[in-house]
């Protein structure tokens, strides 16, 4: 009853806009070039990653939409309420989002998380090294690809998770729902140029390029938004 909720909100949402404000979705441009996060990504994955696979996701997403009240949607509200919108949207929507923030939170130049940040991780898994080793198994045991994600769940806690395919935690498919600040692509097309199948590799290597002042950004954000406040707790 309350996703319905949300679902006909959304609508009445897209309704109510002028349509002259529908902007198709883009190809957000990375601030790095394709070598920069060598040698644990390395630039031929990056550039086909970017230009090829995420750029398929934007224009197959924007045709999805093209003509129908979800262009009026942002992409939030397209990934709060994608059982109702069909699997295009699900799939490429959800690419689209994934992507976004997996480039945003690496960075050639990457910081260490602060004292606050660090006192968090302790409270909610033990460590940093608890941390790691459950994005790790997350990762690990996504069978096929998916993604591995810390969130912050409606209850105000982080949480490891995983999903499938382009599937995220925002969706009201996925069964352990939150609002995703740091996401591993556990796609082959992520790794298998340079690591082939040594995922477990790839998994190690890539907490040499997390930016951890944008993941504390992003939770702090996550903790007073209005996406979060729209993802039903446990109880409800």
């Amino acid at each position: 009853m309350k996703t319905m909720k949300m679902f006909l909100s959304l609508l009445m949402l897209a309704f109510a806009m002028p349509s002259l404000l529908a902007q198709p979705f883009t190809l957000p441009t990375l601030p790095y070039a394709y070598d920069a996060l060598e040698p644990y990504i390395d630039a031929r994955t990056m550039e086909i990653h970017h230009s090829k696979h995420h750029r398929a996701y934007v224009n197959n997403l924007n045709s999805a939409i093209k003509g129908t009240p979800m262009e009026q949607l942002d992409l939030n509200e397209l990934m709060l309420g994608v059982s109702h919108f069909g699997d295009a949207v699900r799939n490429n929507g959800g690419g689209h989002y994934n992507h976004n923030l997996f480039w945003e939170i690496l960075s050639p130049k990457p910081s260490e998380p602060s004292e606050t940040m660090l006192r968090i991780i302790s409270v909610n898994f033990g460590g940093m090294e608890e941390l790691k080793k459950e994005l790790r198994q997350a990762g690990m045991t996504q069978f096929g690809s998916g993604w591995a994600w810390l969130i912050v769940t409606p209850e105000r806690r982080l949480a490891v998770t995983s999903t499938a395919n382009q599937d995220n935690p925002l969706m009201d498919v996925v069964e352990e729902r939150g609002v995703p600040i740091l996401g591993i692509d556990v796609w082959e097309h992520a790794y298998y140029l340079h690591y082939q199948n040594r995922r477990g590799d790839y998994l190690d290597a890539i907490w040499n390029l997390i930016d951890w002042s944008v993941v504390e950004k992003k939770y702090g954000e996550a903790l007073v938004s209005q996406t979060l406040m729209r993802i039903p707790r446990e109880s409800e």
